[in-house]
């Protein structure tokens, strides 16, 4: 299966909640019980998702709440991946819990988590009841529907892990880490199943330590520009009491307050220029090294938005000739071992 934006973070994220549920976290109660909760939520959500896969339109309700449920499952993966990293990783040692349950009560930081994950729990529910209130399922079954040639695709899902990753992500590292200063912009460019979103956020995980002010946001194709810089505000961790309400004010504050911080900001799937042209305003072209991760279908949208960064355009790529056999040997013989010990040479006669 060609790898989707949501499905490709949806499957680790419930492995991870399926971890902070278990027993390895049952000293951390409230931590557990909210895991539990967002894990079944969550997996209610997953097979409309699934559904959508191989669609090639969407009803545009389906397609909203699809984005919504895709940009939830960031947070939600990266509000854990932060916890883990905190209090010392999902492979504990013996005496592990203790340790933690004492430092999150000496540092004052169990109300914190809990009121986090409460946050998060709010947002399954409402994505869940949207689900069920504008009938999310039935309108798949009036989308078009076109499966996309998995031999085309760039990066795959496994059971095992993503193939063909490695390549591109080494590539875009390169391009994001370099000594320049400045601020630069990348973009990433390919149509639909190529595994853009998938390559971005894996870029953004391996990157996003360097960087005191991060956001990873879904724009799509009508996007409610107020909406929208709104998350850019909050997930870059402004106040939520100062947020404005008028487009030119936003871009004011989001600009004001990046002017003297390194920031990385990702804008996943952008359709159009006017778009960008609104959102890039609110980049200061500073010396502290910011850096943009654009996403994008349409080949003039990534040129637009590297105009002043020559060599910053990424085109997927399919499968080159080494993982396309990898691929091949996981599927016919679930390893990449090219002829397993198991396996006999025969030679059959009619």
């Amino acid at each position: 299966m060609p790898v989707s934006a949501t499905i490709g973070v949806m499957r680790p994220l419930l492995g991870k909640l399926a971890a902070l549920a278990g027993e390895e976290y049952s000293k951390l109660k409230g931590v557990k019980k909210q895991a539990s909760f967002l894990e079944k939520e969550l997996s209610a959500m997953n097979a409309a998702l699934e559904k959508m896969e191989l669609m090639d339109e969407l009803d545009p309700v389906a397609r909203d709440w699809r984005d919504h449920v895709r940009e939830m499952s960031y947070d939600m993966e990266n509000c854990i991946d932060d916890f883990v990293r905190q209090f010392g990783g999902g492979h504990a040692k013996q005496g592990f819990i203790k340790k933690t349950a004492r430092r999150l009560k000496m540092l004052g930081q169990r109300h914190r988590i809990a009121d986090r994950m409460e946050e998060l729990k709010i947002l399954a529910l409402e994505a869940n009841e949207r689900r069920i209130r504008y009938k999310i399922d039935e309108c798949n079954h009036n989308s078009s529907f076109v499966a996309i040639d998995p031999r085309v695709s760039a990066i795959y899902v496994e059971a095992a892990g993503l193939v063909g990753i490695d390549g591109p992500r080494k590539e875009l590292v390169n391009l994001l880490t370099c000594t320049k200063e400045n601020l630069k912009v990348v973009s990433i460019v390919g149509f639909g199943g190529l595994g853009k979103t998938t390559l971005a956020k894996q870029v953004y995980d391996e990157i996003r330590g360097h960087f005191g002010h991060t956001a990873f946001v879904s724009v799509s194709q009508r996007p409610n520009m107020i909406g929208l810089l709104n998350r850019i505000q909050l997930k870059l961790g402004m106040d939520r009491s100062s947020l404005a309400y008028e487009v030119q004010d936003i871009i004011d504050d989001l600009r004001e307050y990046l002017t003297h911080k390194r920031y990385l900001i990702v804008l996943d799937d952008l359709w159009d220029q006017p778009t960008w042209n609104t959102i890039s305003r609110a980049f200061p072209e500073n010396a502290n090294g910011g850096r943009v991760i654009v996403t994008t279908r349409v080949e003039d949208v990534a040129s637009g938005a590297c105009y002043n960064f020559p060599g910053c355009i990424y085109k997927m790529k399919p499968l080159d000739e080494k993982d396309s056999k990898k691929l091949f040997y996981r599927r016919v013989y679930g390893s990449e071992v090219e002829h397993p010990s198991g396996l006999k040479k025969s030679r059959l006669k009619f």
